[in-house]
C-alpha cells in the first residue's frame, strides 16, 4: 500500500457534491420503494414457503398456472434448472399463528401440482410463519435498527464531539437507505438475514468513522489554529491505507460468500457487498462533511484542553 502513503487529497472539497448525490440516490430509492413496495420475506409477511425439485424440465409459468389464484410467487431456486421456490400468502382472514392452517395451504399446493400432470417432484423444504410472528419480527427488526443508530450517535458524541455523533448517525442512515434501495431494485426480499446484514453494516461503518475521528482528535492537539476542515481532511488521508485494506479484504471475503454460499446466504451477502462500498464512501464524504458543517471553524484553547483530557 505504498502508493497510498503521504496522500494529500482534498476530499472535503467535494462534500457538497457528495451530499447532493447521496440524497438524490436516496430520494430515488425511497420513490422506488414507495412505488414497488418493500418486498418482505416470509419472515415478516407470514405465509408458507415450499421448495420443490422436479425430475423433468418445468417452467415457472406452468407451475403458476397449476395453482389457483394469482397471489402466489414462483421463482427458480438455486443453480439447478428444475428447482423452484413457491411462496404462498397467508390464508384470507388468518389472524393467529396456526401452523396447521399453513400446512394445509402447502398440502393444497402439492395436490394442485400433482393434478396438473407436471411430472414427478419432491419437496425439499417447507417453512411456515404466522401473521402474529411476522408482525412481531417486523417490529423488532425496526426497533433494533433504530436502537443501533441512536446508540452509535450517543457513543460517538460522548467519546468525541456531538457534531461527530450526528455525522456518524447521518452516515449510518444513509447506508441503510442506500442498501434497502439497491436490495429493492435487485429484487431481493427483506428477511431476517438482510436485517442482520444491515445491522452488521451499521457497526462496520462506525468502526471506520471512529478510526478517523480518533485521528482527528490526535491532530487537534498539535494543530490548534488550523481550520477543522483541514484537520479532518488530513485525518482522512492519514487513515486512507487502513480504510482501503479493510474494505478491500472484507469485500473479497463477502464476495466469495455471495458466489459460493448458496441460496440461503445470497441476500445477506449481497446486502453486505452493497453496504461495504456505501459505508466506505459515507465515512469519507458524509460523516466527515456533517462533522465539518456542525463544528466551529477552529478549535478554541478550552476545546483543546477538553480534547487532551479525553485522550488521556
Amino acid at each position: 500500500m505504498r502508493i497510498l502513503t503521504n496522500v494529500n487529497v482534498d476530499w472535503l472539497r467535494w462534500r457538497w457534491h457528495s451530499l447532493v448525490l447521496s440524497w438524490l440516490v436516496i430520494a430515488a430509492g425511497v420513490a422506488l420503494m414507495a412505488s414497488r413496495g418493500l418486498p418482505l420475506g416470509i419472515d415478516f409477511s407470514g405465509g408458507s414457503l415450499v421448495v420443490l425439485r422436479f425430475e423433468q424440465a418445468v417452467t415457472e409459468d406452468a407451475i403458476r398456472n397449476a395453482v389457483p389464484g394469482d397471489e402466489e410467487s414462483v421463482q427458480r431456486y438455486g443453480d439447478a434448472a428444475n428447482e423452484f421456490m413457491v411462496r404462498l400468502p397467508l390464508p384470507e382472514g388468518a389472524a393467529t399463528t396456526d401452523e396447521t392452517q399453513l400446512a394445509a395451504t402447502a398440502q393444497r399446493l402439492v395436490a394442485d401440482l400433482r393434478g396438473a400432470n407436471l411430472g414427478q417432484f419432491e419437496i425439499l423444504s417447507t417453512e411456515f410463519v404466522g401473521p402474529v410472528i411476522g408482525a412481531d419480527l417486523q417490529r423488532k427488526g425496526l426497533l433494533a435498527t433504530i436502537a443501533s443508530l441512536v446508540g452509535i450517535m450517543g457513543y460517538i458524541a460522548m467519546r468525541f464531539r456531538f457534531s461527530f455523533g450526528v455525522g456518524a448517525m447521518v452516515a449510518s442512515i444513509h447506508d441503510v437507505l442506500i442498501t434497502l434501495s439497491v436490495l429493492t431494485l435487485a429484487g431481493y426480499e427483506l428477511s431476517l438475514n438482510t436485517i442482520a446484514a444491515i445491522l452488521t453494516l451499521v457497526g462496520y461503518g462506525v468502526n471506520d468513522q471512529i478510526v478517523i475521528f480518533d485521528r482527528v482528535r490526535e491532530n487537534l492537539r498539535s494543530r490548534k489554529r488550523e481550520p477543522i476542515e483541514t484537520v479532518i481532511n488530513t485525518a482522512v488521508n492519514q487513515t486512507l491505507p487502513r480504510t482501503v485494506i479493510t474494505a478491500g479484504t472484507t469485500f473479497l471475503a463477502v464476495l466469495s460468500l455471495f458466489l459460493f454460499g448458496g441460496e440461503v446466504l445470497e441476500g445477506f451477502a449481497f446486502a453486505m457487498l452493497v453496504g461495504i462500498v456505501t459505508s466506505t464512501y459515507s465515512t469519507v464524504f458524509i460523516a466527515s462533511a456533517i462533522a465539518v458543517m456542525l463544528s466551529p471553524k477552529t478549535a478554541s484553547p478550552r476545546q483543546q484542553n477538553k480534547v487532551g483530557r479525553q485522550a488521556s
